[in-house]
């Protein structure tokens, strides 16, 4: 890879990381191409020789955090030092200490996309859907595991629980943005490992 080639793809990054940070903060409706382009600090012309509009970055970012998440999750969740409810127990708890970390704030950009476009703009709320699902496989295959070990309740489908907890997170998470406390994830790790998990 040439210095030129690495440069733009580095521009780029460097714009899809701004963007995520902006819209997790205000959403997609209230940022602005210009501030992502200040905290970058390149002209206006750059952003769209990578992007065609401001709904293609959007996707981009999407498809951005989702690595990055998977990234961070996959490790989590087939670590064979664990058990699977161990695993899922993890996830919440370091998902946790990060909602600590921000104050409550921000939450997750999947999650409050989701919320704030699903109904205004069908491309987004398709790409936004297509990444909840790959979550929610995630975790399925995770239960799928706990099932066979006998460690997590087969009294439902695997897929139809990680949907049931991928659910009940997002919304905890909302809860605790909106309350500014902890105390919706804290409900939400006693009863998920307590009622719905446990064998």
């Amino acid at each position: 890879m040439n210095a030129r080639v690495a440069a733009k793809q580095d521009t780029k990054q460097l714009l899809l990381e701004a963007g995520a940070a902006v819209m997790i903060e205000k959403g997609y409706t209230n940022s602005g191409i210009q501030e992502v382009l200040s905290k970058v600090g390149v002209p206006k012309g750059s952003f769209y020789h990578y992007f065609d509009s401001k709904e293609d970055f959007a996707l981009a970012i999407i498809e951005e955090f989702h690595k990055e998440f998977m990234a961070f999750l996959m490790p989590i969740l087939t670590d064979k030092s664990l058990t699977p409810i161990q695993r899922m127990r993890t996830f919440c708890e370091t998902k946790r200490e990060c909602m600590r970390a921000a104050d409550c704030r921000k939450g997750c950009l999947i999650g409050n996309l989701s919320q704030e476009m699903s109904d205004q703009s069908e491309t987004l709320r398709q790409a936004l859907s297509e990444v909840m699902d790959k979550r929610v496989d995630a975790f399925a295959a995770c239960i799928e595991e706990g099932q066979l070990l006998n460690e997590i309740t087969s009294d439902a489908d695997a897929r139809k629980i990680a949907d049931l907890f991928s659910s009940c997170w997002e919304g905890a998470v909302m809860r605790a943005k909106t309350s500014k406390n902890l105390e919706p994830l804290n409900i939400f790790i006693d009863l998920m490992f307590e009622l719905v998990l446990k064998k």
